[in-house]
């Protein structure tokens, strides 16, 4: 996955990442600022995820909303 792609639209992502996974607050986000390392340590320790399915959740939501484009 381009690890740029978050950080690139992180004023569209951000909007989304709190619908999509509802247990990340918005000092999680505010505190990523567009970093997908820390998108996948939040999703593991909020979740529970290995580093597999973090990537996965994470490809699913970038398709979701288009990011990948």
């Amino acid at each position: 996955m381009n690890k740029d792609i978050i950080a690139g639209k992180w004023h569209e992502v951000k909007g989304h990442l709190r619908e999509n996974w509802g247990e990340l607050t918005n000092d999680d986000v505010a505190a990523m600022k567009g970093s997908t390392e820390e998108l996948y340590g939040l999703l593991q320790k909020k979740y529970g995820y290995d580093k597999d399915r973090a990537n996965q959740e994470i490809k699913k939501f970038l398709d979701k909303h288009k990011f990948n484009d």
